[in-house]
């Protein structure tokens, strides 16, 4: 085939397989809302899975290292076709991709009994397969800036491995290194291709609308200084999470990132909660390390968990599903803006994140405010499944635009 556009015209089996973002947003969808519907009555004690993990290290993994690995699959095999000029993968190889993420849920979640390493093999295949087809993908199209992404797949991956050897060895793997070192690498992610994409698709949504203030060009000297700056304090944080030097320096990163998102004209979007939302999701990175930092710092303002969860539920949950809703409306040829629908879904997720921070602050109305949270969290990711789903499984969607 020619081009992506000939060669999705010349699959002949399921729409769902017809580009990257399809199988693996909508799974991504699905299992976001899933594996909070369990984690609510795990709480509980009244739902017990037969996984080897203890129950807050699977619902660590599994948002981390089960829902993001679907979204950054999803993401790269949409974006890297673009970067790179090249066919995209689809059809029974891309089904393939999208079968080992989902064998990889099903031993997770079934691996009491099983042997570590095995079930460390079946949830690592995915994102090993998909790191040398990007890899190839890159080199063949002399895509050289975009390794820096591979490389935070990499360590992204790796951190998983480290998570998988730290459960085997009985140690409570979600305060362990692995965790930290994927979630690093997922906030190092968002800061890299955040930082060009909110800027873009900010100024292009401004340029239309006429005279104002633009958002700074993307990578420019400040840019770089704060990513160094980000990624020095996440190795810390990795390494030495408690010491003072590292609420110091996440204090520090997050005041420079605060920065960077200022230059962005943020405050010009509110017109659009398409664009909007991309500078509120990229807030939970500085807010994220900041509360971190204060922490670290003054032990017992918002406890640990609650603060992490501002990088974990904030900033990667509202920015991967503001990345999913707008990738999924403009690949499927919709119009670029939020309806009612989809702007109920960011304020769903933002509202689980908000209780899930007031959870650590009042910790008497923690049980009250963990409920609310995760029926929030249900209520985003399930609705963008029930909107979005039928876009999805469509090779034609229809002409009315979702929420």
């Amino acid at each position: 085939m020619s081009s992506t556009a000939a060669q999705m015209r010349a699959w002949r089996g399921p729409a769902l397989l017809s580009f990257g973002f399809r199988p693996f947003f909508l799974g991504a969808g699905v299992w976001a809302a899933a594996i909070m519907a369990l984690w609510i009555p795990m709480l509980s004690g009244m739902v017990t899975l037969p996984t080897a993990f203890d129950p807050i290290s699977w619902h660590a993994h599994e948002f981390l290292f089960g829902y993001l690995s679907a979204v950054i699959a999803g993401f790269l095999l949409t974006a890297v076709p673009n970067w790179t000029g090249r066919l995209p993968i689809l059809g029974w190889p891309l089904g393939g991709l999208a079968a080992l993420w989902l064998i990889g849920r099903v031993a997770v979640m079934v691996s009491f009994g099983v042997p570590p390493v095995a079930v460390a093999f079946l949830d690592l295949a995915m994102p090993v397969v998909l790191a040398v087809v990007m890899l190839r993908e890159i080199v063949a199209g002399k895509n050289w800036r975009n390794l820096m992404v591979l490389a935070m797949l990499a360590v992204f991956t790796l951190g998983n491995a480290v998570f998988h050897w730290e459960a085997a060895q009985g140690e409570y793997a979600a305060q362990g290194y692995g965790l930290r070192l994927g979630l690093g690498a997922v906030i190092m992610m968002i800061a890299l291709v955040g930082g060009r994409i909110v800027p873009s698709f900010t100024r292009n949504w401004l340029a239309r609308r006429g005279a104002g203030r633009l958002p700074v060009p993307p990578m420019q000297r400040f840019d770089k200084a704060a990513l160094l700056a980000l990624l020095a304090t996440c190795l810390l944080w990795v390494s030495a999470p408690m010491a003072q030097v590292t609420g110091a320096a996440l204090i520090g990163a997050g005041a420079l990132h605060v920065v960077r998102l200022a230059r962005w004209a943020g405050e010009r979007t509110f017109a659009e909660p398409l664009v909007v939302v991309l500078h509120v999701a990229y807030a939970f990175v500085p807010i994220g390390a900041i509360c971190m930092g204060l922490e670290v710092l003054r032990p017992g303002l918002m406890g640990a968990a609650a603060a992490q969860h501002l990088w974990m539920a904030g900033a990667t949950g509202l920015m991967t599903l503001a990345v999913m809703t707008r990738a999924s409306l403009g690949h499927s040829g919709r119009t670029l803006t939020a309806g009612v629908g989809t702007t109920l879904l960011y304020l769903l997720v933002l509202a689980a994140v908000i209780a899930r921070l007031a959870a650590g602050i009042w910790p008497a109305h923690a049980d009250l405010l963990h409920a609310a949270s995760g029926a929030a969290w249900i209520g985003g990711f399930g609705g963008f499944a029930v909107l979005y789903g039928p876009l999805l499984v469509r090779q034609r969607p229809a002409k009315t635009i979702p929420g």
